[in-house]
C-alpha cells in the first residue's frame, strides 16, 4: 500500500534512537524528508548517517523540556525541509521513583518531558502545517497510560497524552490537522532496558513474557513504526482524536508490580 509520504517533511523529538529512529526510517523508507531531534548530538550524527543525510535528514540537538530549546528545534526543522507535515512527538521518560519515593519536582519534570513538550512542540508546528495546507500529529504515549503500573507519575503523564491528543484533534480539526495517540506495549530494543533485564533475570523475564504476552514476544520497534507512519499518512485521514495501542494485546505493562504496604513491611 503507498501511503502517500513521499516528500513529506517530518519532525521526530527523541528521534535518535529506539523508536524513534525507526520511525524515522520507516518515513524515509516512504520517501518522506526527516529531521530529528535528540539531546546526544554524537547519536544524533550516527542517526543521520543512517537516515541518509544530509540532503534527506537533518538532526538538532535540544532538550525537550527547554521551551525555547524546542522552538527553535521546531523551527530549525521547517527551515532545513522547507515546510513541515508531519510531526511524532515521540521523546518521553520519568524521572523519580513511585509516589512514596518522588518528590513534586519529579512529577513536574516526567511531565514536563512527556505532555508538555508535545503540547509545546505542536504549538509551535501550527502555523507551517496551515501554511501547509494541513498537517498530521502522533504522540507516542505508552501502554502505561491506560493499562495500570508504575510508575506513577509516568503512568499519569501517558494518560495524559492519550487525553491531549483526543482534545487537540478536536481544536486544531478546522486546520486541516489530525492529531492521534499511539501507546505502544513493552518493546525490545538493542542494548535497550528489556534486553538488559532478561540478562539479569531471565527466569522472571520469561515468566514476563509467558504471562502477559499471548504472542510469546516482545514487540519490535519496527512493528510499532508501521502503525505511527500509516497514522500519520493521508490513509488514515478518516482517523483522528484516537488512542490506537500497539501492544499485540499485552497484558500488565511492566515486568514490575505495585508494592503495598505488606511489601513494605509497614
Amino acid at each position: 500500500m503507498d501511503l502517500h509520504l513521499s516528500g513529506k517533511r517530518a519532525f521526530i523529538t527523541g528521534g535518535s534512537a529506539g523508536i524513534g529512529l525507526s520511525i524515522a526510517q520507516h518515513l524515509r523508507a516512504e520517501g518522506a524528508v526527516v529531521t530529528i531531534c535528540g539531546r546526544d548530538t554524537s547519536r544524533l550524527e550516527q542517526a543521520v548517517a543512517i537516515l541518509g543525510g544530509p540532503d534527506k535528514a537533518w538532526g538538532i540537538a535540544a532538550d525537550v523540556t527547554n521551551t525555547s530549546a524546542l522552538t527553535a528545534a521546531v523551527e530549525g526543522a521547517a527551515d532545513c525541509m522547507g515546510g513541515l507535515d508531519l510531526l511524532v512527538a515521540n521523546a518521553g521518560g520519568s524521572v523519580g521513583g513511585d509516589l512514596l519515593e518522588s518528590t513534586a519536582e519529579d512529577w513536574m519534570a516526567t511531565f514536563s518531558l512527556n505532555v508538555l513538550h508535545s503540547a509545546h512542540a505542536i504549538r509551535v508546528a501550527v502555523p507551517h502545517f496551515r501554511q501547509s495546507g494541513g498537517g498530521s500529529v502522533v504522540i507516542v504515549a505508552s501502554i502505561t497510560g491506560w493499562k495500570p503500573g508504575p510508575r506513577s507519575s509516568y503512568a499519569a503523564a501517558k494518560a495524559a497524552e492519550i487525553h491531549l491528543a483526543a482534545v487537540l484533534a478536536r481544536e486544531l480539526a478546522s486546520y486541516g490537522i489530525r492529531v492521534n495517540a499511539v501507546s505502544p506495549g513493552s518493546t525490545y530494543l538493542a542494548e535497550g532496558g528489556w534486553e538488559r533485564f532478561s540478562q539479569r533475570q531471565p527466569e522472571l523475564f520469561s515468566t514476563f513474557v509467558r504471562d502477559e504476552f499471548p504472542a510469546g514476544r516482545l514487540l519490535a520497534p519496527d512493528e510499532v513504526a508501521d502503525v505511527i507512519c500509516f497514522v500519520l499518512s493521508d490513509r488514515a485521514k478518516a482517523i483522528n482524536g484516537a488512542h490506537i495501542a500497539a501492544d499485540a494485546a499485552q497484558g500488565l505493562p511492566t515486568a514490575r508490580r505495585f508494592r503495598t504496604g505488606i511489601d513494605r513491611g509497614s
